[in-house]
């Protein structure tokens, strides 16, 4: 059977934190009979910035970034069983909902949400939103994170059905390596600027760092360039996907922190918190409801919340400790958090809907 995904990238995941979650969960689907079809708008100089080719179990589709190139690939859902359209592609979000519309009436039709909480921001602030009014007619939405809070919200706007599918880890490509001296510092983060998040990094690193002169602190991620820095932090601009085992297992402890919305929602664990403890890596994450339902605070993450507390872990932290909570946090993420089994969740759901579509008299 087969699934037409539209998506912002599957092969570069610059400014595209969706990727890492669209290659373990669709390369696990693959895994599991399912042909995948994926398409991607040239945007955004994402297809100038890949970080791997396109992968043996799915056929990527790179579509010009015009309206006619968006109608040719949306015509293509005709062809599969599965025809999902994934939140924030960045370049035509509100036509490419019709792709709906061009799917086969025996086919599932999914609403994937990789963004929840801004997604429904931005449905509560405009009543004639696109998505909104196509809610009723799209079989089911899934998000990556959220919880019951987005559950509900989902419902309340019309939505036939919502689960949360979480972010995992890919343990083929997310594991221990050796340690590097560029990363070996106190504290890394890893985090593109963004609005909803920099006064949360404020917060949770410059401060810590600015309380903690003597140690060192490490900031990867696009658009800090021209941020004010304390001077023992050091920023790397752009951190590519084949550094990041190094990055995040070499440093004494590597910092989550969340973005306003997700924080506010709970129950979003990010794909870096994933990509860091499957590298070993000693978590700080600023505190979020819902986090001990994927990692036990003060046995695999270290929870705070705000950078004083940040900063108090960081003077007790010591390496053994440190290599301690990164140990424990990797065996329960390849325990109870790896893409294998939120594919399996997936693929059980897809193949019950469709079995009970098929199986209904036609009307």
């Amino acid at each position: 059977m087969k699934i037409a995904f539209y998506g912002s990238s599957l092969l570069s995941a610059y400014w595209n934190g969706a990727a890492t979650y669209y290659r373990g969960m669709l390369g696990e689907l693959a895994k599991r009979g399912w042909e995948v079809v994926f398409f991607e708008p040239d945007a955004f100089d994402r297809q100038q910035h890949r970080d791997i080719d396109p992968p043996d179990w799915a056929e990527v589709v790179v579509w010009e970034n015009s309206l006619d190139a968006c109608r040719e690939v949306m015509a293509r859902a005709v062809e599969a069983d599965v025809v999902v359209k994934a939140s924030g592609v960045g370049v035509f979000d509100d036509e490419l909902l019709g792709v709906f519309d061009h799917a086969r009436p025996d086919a599932l039709t999914i609403f994937w949400d990789v963004d929840a909480p801004a997604t429904l921001a931005e449905m509560r602030a405009d009543p004639e939103h696109a998505l909104k009014k196509a809610l009723p007619g799209i079989d089911q939405v899934l998000t990556y994170g959220g919880g019951p809070p987005v559950i509900e919200a989902y419902l309340a706007m019309g939505a036939r059905a919502c689960r949360p599918i979480y972010n995992a880890l890919d343990p083929s490509t997310h594991h221990p390596v050796e340690r590097e001296a560029r990363f070996s510092v106190d504290l890394a983060l890893l985090a593109n600027r963004l609005p909803d998040r920099e006064a949360r990094i404020e917060r949770f690193f410059l401060k810590p760092a600015a309380m903690l002169p003597e140690r060192t602190f490490l900031l990867g991620g696009n658009g800090w360039h021209d941020k004010p820095m304390p001077a023992n932090v050091r920023t790397l601009g752009h951190v590519g996907t084949g550094d990041h085992n190094a990055f995040n297992g070499s440093p004494l402890a590597v910092l989550n922190v969340a973005r306003d919305s997700m924080a506010e929602v709970g129950f979003s664990p990010a794909t870096r918190v994933f990509e860091a403890t499957g590298a070993g890596a000693c978590l700080i994450t600023d505190w979020w409801e819902g986090i001990e339902q994927f990692l036990e605070p003060d046995v695999e993450v270290l929870v705070a919340r705000d950078g004083a507390e940040v900063a108090e872990h960081l003077k007790r932290l010591t390496p053994e400790r440190a290599r301690a909570i990164g140990e424990a946090a990797r065996r329960r993420v390849l325990r109870d958090h790896t893409y294998a089994q939120r594919a399996e969740e997936a693929d059980a759901l897809f193949r019950t809907l469709l079995a009970e579509r098929r199986e209904r008299p036609a009307a």
